[in-house]
């Protein structure tokens, strides 16, 4: 996923310390580290020190007359959840959600370590990391040690760290994969139905919405500008969703399928299907599903959200893509092994949806097409899982505020996030969340729109 080379700028050892002597001073003794490295050797992640000094990115305020903020340190120590990930195995919670899986401590259980902290090959450890630090500047940003001496002088271009190691936030696509890989899973790390029925809390996750609710580290200002590109709303929702579909089906056709004594692994299916109480009348019939009641089925949250983009965008890509989905959805009643061709049709559809989405300058016209395509689609009923539901409002969320880049109507989105903080209310609790009050939203959302 990631390419390394070491720059020759980093040799001789003399020379970069006269460097980084000039270049921030205080910051020498924390950029020591790179030593360790080699140019054959896999690159190592340094440690969260290495970025923390005052004159890098720990200042106690952003710094004015500097390109970046150079407190990105403390907007992540102080709020951001990522560096919490690791205390949280520390409670009372974790550790029963260890002691519910047989393991003797989830702070030391790879199980846990994978997703709440940057559970790095001992091999890449520098010296100074910390598996405490949780999810820290190098799990998204990527081991730094044949790219740090650079950053820090700044003498290399963007593409020059890229080339050695730092990771493409800014990207979407590339974004969305390394979200999802803990969000949602990926080949050595996964929530499975019996980690969420140990005590762990359902997985969901939108890009766009993920993005913004974190607390930014960086200003999009005209020096970020001509640096990275900088994705719409609308781009960044679009291909998170089409990541997320595309990497359930991956994990779904994979051994992560199987569960155990021969049942699927049920953290593929839609947690709600089963887990509402059975004295609530929530079931009916849905289009996109072709289903029987009694039936668990194939969580196609995001699955739905890309059909109402493409009739939108590509009708003829959405009838492909809505074939697929009834498919799986009728294989999942065969066996196992028909509804993994079948998923594997569907993969192929996502594939040349994909390559539609990915870097498009959505207009606006298209944008308020597809945000009245995911309205209608509540409007009738499609959204009668919590999660689709949940999908559908941070889709809409994010289509939103993407209209004022396009030339809307200030007043007119004030009102649409009014009617979208309505929505969120519905789904406040996914325990006592109602389909028909969502519906009768979506209507209200629809006539606002007009």
């Amino acid at each position: 996923m990631i390419r390394y080379f070491f720059s020759s700028r980093a040799r001789p050892a003399y020379r970069f310390s006269v460097m980084l002597l000039i270049a921030v001073g205080g910051c020498l003794m924390q950029r020591a580290a790179l030593s360790e490295d080699a140019a054959s050797e896999p690159a190592k992640y340094l440690g969260v020190v290495t970025c923390s000094g005052s004159t890098c990115h720990g200042a106690p305020h952003p710094l004015v007359d500097s390109k970046v903020n150079q407190n990105e340190f403390i907007t992540w120590h102080r709020d951001d959840a990522h560096a919490k990930a690791y205390r949280v195995l520390l409670e009372e919670k974790g550790q029963r959600i260890a002691h519910n899986l047989g393991l003797d401590n989830a702070a030391t259980a790879s199980e846990c370590l994978n997703c709440h902290a940057n559970n790095a090959p001992e091999a890449q450890r520098g010296k100074r990391f910390q598996i405490a630090d949780g999810v820290s500047c190098e799990t998204c940003h990527g081991p730094a040690s044949k790219w740090l001496g650079t950053h820090v002088t700044g003498e290399a271009s963007r593409a020059d760290n890229l080339k050695v190691g730092m990771y493409p936030t800014e990207e979407p696509a590339a974004r969305a994969k390394l979200c999802l890989a803990c969000h949602l899973g990926a080949e050595n790390k996964f929530a499975t139905h019996r980690i969420m029925g140990a005590g762990h809390p359902r997985l969901s996750f939108e890009l766009d919405t993920f993005t913004v609710l974190q607390p930014a580290h960086f200003r999009t200002d005209a020096d970020y500008r001509s640096r990275k590109r900088v994705a719409s709303h609308v781009e960044t929702w679009a291909v998170g969703q089409s990541a997320a579909a595309a990497r359930t089906l991956e994990l779904f056709i994979s051994q992560k399928g199987q569960g155990a004594g021969g049942l699927p692994e049920f953290a593929f299916f839609d947690c709600h299907a089963c887990h509402h109480p059975l004295t609530e009348l929530r079931w009916a019939p849905r289009a996109s599903a072709g289903l029987p009641p009694g039936v668990p089925h194939f969580n196609d949250a995001n699955l739905l959200m890309l059909i109402y983009l493409m009739r939108a965008t590509d009708a003829q890509l959405a009838d492909e893509l809505h074939a697929g989905l009834l498919a799986l959805h009728k294989a999942s009643l065969e066996s196992a092994d028909a509804a993994r061709t079948a998923a594997r049709s569907v993969q192929a559809t996502l594939g040349k949806i994909d390559s539609k989405i990915r870097g498009h300058a959505f207009t606006a016209d298209e944008t308020r097409g597809i945000l009245t395509s995911i309205v209608r689609g509540g409007r009738d009923g499609e959204y009668r899982d919590y999660a689709a539901a949940e999908q559908a409002v941070m889709g809409a969320h994010a289509l939103v505020d993407s209209l004022p880049a396009s030339g809307g109507d200030a007043a007119k989105t004030a009102q649409l996030n009014a009617q979208i903080k309505t929505l969120y209310a519905v789904l406040k609790d996914e325990n006592a969340y109602q389909p028909a009050r969502f519906s009768a939203e979506m209507k209200t959302f629809e006539a606002a729109l007009q």
